[in-house]
């Protein structure tokens, strides 16, 4: 079988599983929550899991196969999300008057980097073993943090509760 093929199924069984859990139990334990607080359950973790997408950039980590094209809008992408998250956390623990607007900056940004790398990944070609020891990246890191982006919009366009 071809190894994009199980790839790319690894990396879609993931997405559907962390699709099933935010369903039958982040969503409803989320809700439940003031939002700020809810958010930031959602946002703190992006301000260290996304400075991982740097490790693309690391020779020895990926192959020297690994398109530039790729790997250099991908690791910063995750950089500048991982700043916004921290700042986007800040704010939401401070409850800063612009916490909101600095959790949807953070929110479509992070998003917008992660389906651009879905995008432009099989765009490049990127062959699963060009990715080396960051394979675990787009199969087990990136279908999570873009389920969380989901429910940080749908807790922001859901009406606050009184």
């Amino acid at each position: 079988m071809d190894v994009r093929i199980i790839f790319a199924f690894s990396a879609l069984m993931s997405m559907v599983s962390c699709l099933v859990i935010a369903k039958l139990y982040a969503w409803p334990w989320l809700r439940a929550r003031d939002r700020d607080q809810a958010l930031v359950s959602l946002v703190a973790p992006h301000m260290f899991i996304r400075f991982l997408g740097l490790s693309l950039l690391v020779p020895g980590v990926v192959s020297p196969g690994l398109p530039a094209a790729f790997a250099v809008p991908a690791a910063y992408g995750d950089f500048v999300a991982g700043i916004l998250a921290i700042a986007a956390t800040i704010a939401l623990a401070k409850r800063a008057s612009w916490a909101l607007v600095a959790v949807w900056i953070f929110n479509i940004w992070g998003a917008g980097d992660l389906l651009f790398a879905f995008y432009s990944g099989p765009h490049a070609q990127i062959q699963p073993g060009t990715l080396g020891a960051a394979f675990f990246l787009p199969t087990a890191i990136v279908p999570s943090l873009l389920v969380t982006h989901f429910l940080v919009f749908g807790l922001l366009l859901r009406k606050e509760r009184s």
